[in-house]
């Protein structure tokens, strides 16, 4: 069976029109919160902060108002101190907790590695210590071979290749092969 494509219910235009529509919305939203806030704001601020009436006051009433207006100040400012002390403990602690998670993890940030040369004897030394005395001179451990030792074991002929393949077409050349093959197993 062929598969029937969707089309979508939606025209583009009526997409287009949708989404301006949402997003009209979502503005409006947003301004009235902001509003909102504002209002809220002003009512907290008239709330706490009434209005001063300096007119008509003495020398000793205003010294008063200045020392009350003064411990007001020493409060809030205490306040927003203790206040400022707990937000840093608690970004501390939520740093900590988070790199205990990513211990728990195991996932680590790894830093860039450079490549370094070391010699084999360098690196086992790391590895093992300054008290193995391992040496990785890899020639030493080499067996020695004679060069006269390889050649008497295969000799080699030298002839004329031309009949040498003259020789090997055909079948008869084949049959030569395969006796050539079998009588090293023979012997």
């Amino acid at each position: 069976m062929p598969e029937i494509e969707r089309k979508s219910k939606i025209t583009a235009s009526r997409k287009l029109m949708l989404k301006s529509l949402m997003l009209a919305k979502a503005k409006e939203c947003w301004e009235q919160e902001h509003e909102e806030r504002e209002a809220e704001k002003v009512r907290y601020l008239a709330e706490r902060i009434p209005k001063l009436q300096t007119r008509g006051l003495s020398l000793s009433a205003l010294q008063d108002l200045c020392r009350e207006l003064h411990a007001k100040v020493e409060v809030v400012d205490e306040e927003r101190y203790d206040i400022e002390a707990k937000c840093l403990h608690n970004t501390r602690e939520i740093k900590d907790l988070k790199l205990k998670v990513l211990d728990l993890r195991g996932k680590f940030k790894r830093p860039p590695l450079r490549r370094v040369r070391v010699s084999a004897d360098a690196m086992l030394r790391a590895l093992l210590g300054s008290k193995h005395k391992v040496s990785m001179d890899l020639r030493a451990n080499l067996k020695s071979v004679k060069k006269e030792d390889t050649e008497k074991e295969r000799p080699v002929e030298v002839g004329d290749w031309r009949k040498n393949v003259e020789a090997m077409s055909g079948m008869e050349g084949r049959k030569k092969m395969f006796d050539a093959a079998k009588s090293p197993t023979s012997q």
